[in-house]
């Protein structure tokens, strides 16, 4: 008779209830985020359709012809007429029709306000040579011994320097409020009191979204455990294979 190499009093029994709990629980895993990311990418071109569709004949839409509709048109033609408008801006005419533009709505009293103040902000989340939000450090927030996760933002105006002193150099700071990160606390600090991390953006909302629970990774200790894992899968069964050999050539016998 060949002898159990599991005993039954070593074996850890799992109930039927807890293995369709731990299904249940690696399913939601599985399903929650892609059903929220095809949710919201969903209405995202739901969204710009909603703009771009309307503003277009509709003897030169598909939908006018088709039986259905067809998603996601608007945001194509929202990219296509996005670019070319950034190729005609980029060449001598195209700089002088926006700067025309611009001076009409400059001469506006209520529109030119606004109109600076949303360029300002455009410019400086999408220019590619920005550095606002591109930053992570930590400040000691609320209390003396106690760190928070900050975003630097762009360093204090001549205005705001010359107010807060010359000693320092100070440089704002956005402190994002846990699990939402698009609200919270903007202040200046001098930027001795900003410890910088080396760790990105991306890393850091998703430490501030999951409170902590997420941490970043080094991906070079990634791609350590994906080897270590890799190396046991293979050395697995080499060394199964001996271990079952003389129990087959003891059933044969």
């Amino acid at each position: 008779m060949i002898p159990d190499p599991d005993p039954p009093a070593t074996r850890k029994r799992v109930s039927v209830r807890g293995r369709l709990r731990n299904y249940f629980f690696t399913g939601v895993i599985v399903a929650g985020p892609l059903a929220i990311t095809i949710y919201i990418t969903w209405w995202c071109i739901s969204l710009i359709d909603g703009w771009v569709k309307p503003l277009v004949p509709s003897a030169y839409l598909p939908d006018h012809y088709l039986p259905f509709s067809v998603p996601g048109l608007g945001l194509v033609i929202a990219f296509v007429a996005l670019t070319t408008l950034g190729a005609l801006t980029a060449n001598l005419v195209g700089r002088s029709v926006v700067e025309f533009g611009e001076v009409l709505l400059a001469r506006t009293p209520v529109i030119s306000g606004l109109y600076r103040g949303l360029r300002q902000v455009f410019e400086t989340l999408f220019s590619t040579s920005g550095t606002s939000f591109r930053t992570v450090g930590l400040v000691e927030f609320p209390v003396k011994g106690t760190w928070s996760i900050v975003f630097l933002s762009a360093p204090a105006g001549p205005d705001v320097q010359s107010a807060l002193g010359a000693e320092h150099d100070h440089v704002g700071v956005f402190l994002p409020c846990a699990p939402n990160p698009t609200t919270g606390f903007f202040f200046y600090l001098p930027r001795s009191e900003v410890i910088e991390l080396s760790i990105s953006v991306d890393d850091a909302a998703k430490l501030v979204m999951s409170a902590g629970v997420i941490q970043p990774e080094d991906p070079q200790t990634r791609l350590q455990a994906m080897a270590t894992g890799l190396r046991a899968a293979q050395v697995g069964p080499a060394q199964a294979g001996p271990a079952t050999m003389p129990a087959r050539d003891r059933l044969d016998a």
